[in-house]
């Protein structure tokens, strides 16, 4: 596993000593790291588990404890920065290693428009100290167990710091450091392939038990990775409906809890359904449940294969897209988001690739995902149909709330290459401050009896 954390070396002894050891590392490994490995974390590792060092020729520079706590979330500290460069159609081919093929195929599909300007990179990722210090206790004590579709000895986030396969880096975004609690208040935006849209306001709920009034409950949060709670306020056809999900740490053994409040019926029903591949709550069925957050949920319809470390183009520190004098209309255009507002840098990422099992349905026969080394956060997807073509591509427009240590999105987008259609999530331009993770919550504000109340507002 050592050689999987030094910086990529590109040489083809390197490539070949490389493939070895993914190919090693293709199935699950269910012990936990030991001591030797876990005391990386913090010496050539960040204690998040990342490479400390850059790259050989300086483009991604070495993490030096990320950006530190400021009251102002959406003061932007390179604001004075230029683009190194532009990607465009014209010139994609030249940098095709450090695109995916999403990337290139957004490039195809919109020649004239759609286009990556390329800014110096900056490792801004930041945690709290007590945060680093669970990552360091889940090194040595979590382990898979469910053939991978759950976890053993985790502590609250970050449940493999050093991973030996894909399962484990998938959990790590599962599992990531997102403040514990927090309320947010945001639009989700379905995009029509002619520029058209209508923002769906929405409010939602999080928690993880830990974070919880009164803290963790043994009997009551036994097997629960967190609560969730989400209300659609606008427009007014389509208020009063909630959902209530509690997210389970081994879903094959006990399945995601959900259930919703008709408006209509004024009922509150279990929900089995709001999973997988069923269609995202108001998305004008532009994703499924499980693309929220670009990948949630249960992994056990997959094959995960760690095929690496990969130097990529991703969207970071965006904070000139989180700019609260922006409207959506300035934002949101046909085909694509507005570029001049977008901000890519080079960065490691871990490349993992799910293939739908046997016997398995999912509308997404494939999917590659490209997850931040830093902030274990998924950045870039692409998602493949049952033909094999590539369908969707996803991106998350990640900053830093500085104010929280919260390294999150701004705005995650969910690009259909075949319809032309795309949706934005997770904006927060016109809605004041958006996210507050100073919120604490009690059990009884996640259970169906809150979601009754919420709906008859």
């Amino acid at each position: 596993m050592s050689n999987l954390n030094q910086p990529f070396n590109t040489t083809p002894s390197g490539l070949l000593i490389r493939a070895a050891l993914l190919t090693l590392l293709a199935s699950p490994v269910l012990a936990a790291v030991s001591e030797q490995d876990a005391a990386k974390l913090g010496n050539e590792l960040t204690p998040a588990g990342a490479e400390k060092a850059g790259n050989a020729d300086g483009s991604i520079p070495a993490w030096r404890g990320g950006l530190s706590r400021s009251d102002n979330r959406y003061a932007d500290p390179f604001a004075g920065e230029q683009p190194l460069f532009t990607i465009t159609a014209a010139n994609a081919e030249q940098y095709k290693a450090q695109l995916t093929p999403g990337q290139l195929a957004l490039f195809r599909r919109y020649p004239d428009s759609y286009r990556m300007p390329v800014y110096p990179s900056h490792r801004t990722a930041a945690l709290p100290e007590n945060i680093y210090a669970v990552a360091r206790k889940n090194a040595t004590s979590t382990e898979l167990v469910a053939n991978g579709n759950g976890l053993k000895g985790f502590d609250e986030v970050m449940a493999f710091p050093v991973p030996q396969n894909g399962l484990e880096v998938i959990w790590n975004h599962l599992t990531r450091y997102r403040g514990g609690a927090l309320e947010r208040t945001f639009v989700q935006v379905p995009v029509q392939a002619n520029g058209a849209f209508t923002p769906v306001k929405i409010n939602e709920k999080f928690s993880w038990p830990s974070y919880l009034k009164g803290g963790y409950n043994p009997k009551k949060d036994q097997n629960i990775l967190s609560y969730f709670v989400q209300q659609v306020q606008a427009p007014a056809r389509m208020t009063g409906n909630v959902l209530l999900v509690h997210e389970t740490l081994n879903q094959v053994d006990q399945p995601r809890q959900a259930w919703t409040y008709n408006a209509g019926q004024r009922r509150v029903r279990r929900a089995p359904q709001i999973a997988y591949d069923a269609p995202g709550t108001a998305t004008d069925g532009q994703r499924t449940t499980d693309n929220l957050d670009l990948f949630n949920g249960a992994p056990d319809r997959y094959n995960w294969t760690l095929v690496g470390k990969q130097e990529l183009y991703i969207p970071y520190n965006s904070y000139r897209l989180a700019d609260r004098s922006l409207r959506y209309e300035q934002i949101l255009q046909q085909g694509h988001m507005n570029p001049d507002l977008l901000r890519y840098e080079r960065h490691r990422v871990w490349k993992v690739e799910a293939t739908l099992k046997e016997g398995a349905r999912h509308i997404y026969a494939k999917r590659t995902f490209y997850i931040d080394e830093d902030s274990w956060g998924i950045a870039v997807v692409d998602h493949y149909d049952g033909r094999g073509e590539l369908w969707r591509v996803g991106e998350a427009y990640a900053f830093m709330y500085r104010d929280a240590l919260v390294p999150w999105v701004t705005a995650e987008a969910l690009y259909d290459l075949q319809s032309g259609r795309y949706l934005v999530g997770s904006l927060t331009n016109e809605e004041g401050n958006g996210f507050d993770f100073s919120q604490r919550f009690r059990h009884k504000d996640f259970t169906p009896q809150a979601i009754r109340r919420l709906g008859k507002r």
